[in-house]
């Protein structure tokens, strides 16, 4: 019997990236806080009976791979070996959310995957999905259940902040397409400012973000090697961001306006002042 299903992955920006450590398998931990915006990719998953396990994706973007590189692809097969299950997995996938820009869009894609399989093959999300989605990526088993969440150490600890209350966002993205692994390759112990305290945690709960909160460790790695991303950091500020910040490990960034007005005015500024850079005014959801 073929099945079919339909869903939307959302970005995400990271309020604060806070580097904590380093293990001894050279991954960095971290302290974090996601929350999933309404910028959207697109999914639609085919799952036909099938007596070798085989996937097949097609994506509209020419300059996203529809192989083992992209992640929803490798979370399907990570899927199917996984659980055992002999089927022909079609994935079409329409590309919304910016590539290599700190929102998290092949993470989202790949969490939106595993969710979809586990719909249609009647697989609990427990921890044997948790432990495919971290085997992916640190960021992928945030979008297993994309809600406003501390993160911690490699993306396993996560926990929900519950009803927050939502700022009101600009993002700019700049024309440059960042590789996580090589400003990661960049950060030293120099750059680290450790875990965020419970008034940080609260600021945002409540609301009362500012310059002091949004801490991201990598920001300074990153703008190193990509001036423009700072070039944006100060445009957002310029145009009435009472606090900006990158997102991830770039190249995006995101400011924080009073109202929702101020946001969409301040992103036809930027469009006027740098029509190479991409905005949006997304809500959290």
């Amino acid at each position: 019997m073929v099945k079919l299903l339909r869903e939307s992955a959302p970005a995400k920006i990271n309020l604060f990236l806070r580097v904590t450590g380093r293990r001894r398998d050279s991954y960095h931990e971290l302290d974090s806080v996601f929350v999933p915006i309404s910028i959207y990719d697109r999914l639609d998953i085919e799952l036909r009976p099938a007596r070798i396990a085989a996937v097949q994706l097609c994506c509209d973007s020419n300059i996203i791979p529809a192989d083992e590189r992209n992640l929803a692809f490798r979370s399907a097969r990570e899927f199917l070996t996984e659980f055992n299950i002999q089927a022909e997995v079609l994935i079409n996938l329409h590309k919304e959310i910016p590539a290599g820009a700190g929102l998290g869009g092949g993470s989202s894609d790949a969490g939106a995957v595993l969710r979809m399989m586990a719909e249609l093959c009647g697989i609990p999300q427990t921890a044997p999905l948790l432990a495919v989605a971290m085997r992916l990526g640190a960021d992928v088993p945030f979008f297993l259940n994309p809600t406003p969440s501390r993160v911690r150490g490699i993306g396993e600890r996560s926990e929900a902040l519950g009803q927050i209350e939502k700022p009101f966002l600009l993002i700019a993205v700049p024309p440059v397409e960042v590789p996580t692994a090589l400003v990661f390759r960049g950060l030293r112990p120099e750059h680290w400012s450790g875990p965020a305290s419970d008034h940080d945690i609260l600021a945002i709960i409540q609301g009362r973000i500012g310059r002091e909160h949004l801490v991201n460790d990598l920001e300074q790695v990153a703008i190193a090697k990509w001036p423009e991303i700072g070039e944006v950091k100060r445009l957002l500020e310029a145009v009435g961001a009472h606090a900006a910040a990158m997102t991830g490990s770039g190249g995006g960034v995101f400011g924080i306006f009073s109202s929702s007005g101020e946001a969409s005015r301040a992103c036809q500024e930027i469009s006027r002042r740098a029509p190479q850079v991409r905005t949006f005014t997304p809500s959290v959801l």
